[in-house]
Order: C-alpha cells, then structure tokens, then sequence
C-alpha cells in the first residue's frame, strides 16, 4: 500500500464534517484508503462518550458505506483500556506496511498533541494530518506545537464545513433536525434507535 490514512475518533455521532475532511485528506495526500477508528476509551475526553461504543461503531460502518477508498476499524474497540494514537498507528503500521502513513484530525486536536501518549515516537511512526475548521487559525498551529514536530504536520483546510457532534447531540437533546448534518442513512438510524435523546 501506497499511502494509508488513519482517522481516529469518538464519533459521538460521525457527521459530515468527519467524512469530507477524510475524503479532503484522502485527495490532497493521495491516500490509497482512509481507515476510520472510533475510540472505545479516549484518554482526551473527560466524560465517557454518550453513546456506546458498538453504536458509535455501526454508525460509522452506515456513513461510509458508499465510498470504497474508506473503511471502519474495531481494533480500539477490542482493545481493552485507553484508546491511544500510538498503539492504533503501531497496529496499521504493522499490518499494511504503508509507503506513507497518516494520522487524520482536527487541528482543535492537534494543537494539544504534546500531552499526548508517546507523542515523540509516534511523531516518529506518521504525519499528521491536521484538518482546519472555524474558529482554529493555522497561525496557532506555530504557537501552541513545538519546532521539533511541526515538520510532521501538515494542515489542510476543508471547504467552509462547521458541524460539531456537540452540536448535533444538543438539537437531538432539543427536538430539532439535524438533516444534511449527518448521512441519510445515520439519521434514520440515530432516531429509529433513540439515540442522543435523553
């Protein structure tokens, strides 16, 4: 394999912005497939995610199942404790044995990637691939990470997407639509399961 992206996340639900900034990395790294990774405990979040991991997972397999240069993992999922960056990278690097390998994420994320666990080796594993949006300035990017690591990051913007799963749980908690938020197909399940209500 050419090029391998990862995409990690809680996905708490996955949304549009998720799909299009895999699919903006994809393109601009010429990525021969993105693997998407829900994360079963995520070391970074405070509070458990809202909704169960197999859910989180099977929403994910739904919003993506149209695009064939995508997949869905379950490696953090039958991995048991904290759902490290480091040991997901490891895993794929072992198994596909990529010519290039990126980590795909936000770059609300990546801003804080120092505390991040064994950020120097896995610096040393991939790049990362830090996807832009509202309210995150690429300048701060130079200020918040230090110079050794800046050389593995590369920022791309997506086009004019500001969708948070905050917010889609919060006009689920509330009533309102969250059509051409999220896939068709993850609404229909999202409301047919009651997820995110109470």
């Amino acid at each position: 394999m050419t090029g391998l992206g990862i995409m990690g996340g809680t996905f708490d639900p996955i949304h549009n912005g998720h799909l299009a900034a895999a699919e903006a990395a994809r393109e601009h790294c010429k990525l021969d497939r993105v693997i998407f990774v829900p994360a079963a405990n995520p070391p970074h979040r405070l509070s458990m995610p809202v909704v169960g991991a197999e859910d989180r997972y099977l929403l994910t397999a739904l919003a993506i199942a149209g695009n064939p240069c995508f997949s869905v993992s379950r490696v953090e999922l039958d991995r048991p404790g904290s759902s490290y960056a480091y040991d997901t990278v490891s895993h794929f690097r072992r198994l596909y044995k990529p010519e290039r390998l990126y980590f795909i994420t936000g770059m609300d994320a990546v801003l804080e990637v120092e505390s991040w666990y064994r950020v120097s080796d896995l610096m040393s594993l991939c790049r990362f691939i830090a996807v832009t949006r509202p309210g995150y300035a690429i300048d701060a990017l130079a200020q918040r990470v230090s110079e050794e690591y800046l050389p593995m990051i590369d920022v791309i913007a997506t086009p004019g997407i500001n969708i948070s799963s905050t917010a889609i749980r919060e006009r689920l908690r509330t009533g309102r639509s969250i059509s051409y938020l999220v896939p068709d197909i993850v609404a229909d399940y999202i409301l047919k399961e009651e997820l995110y209500i109470n």
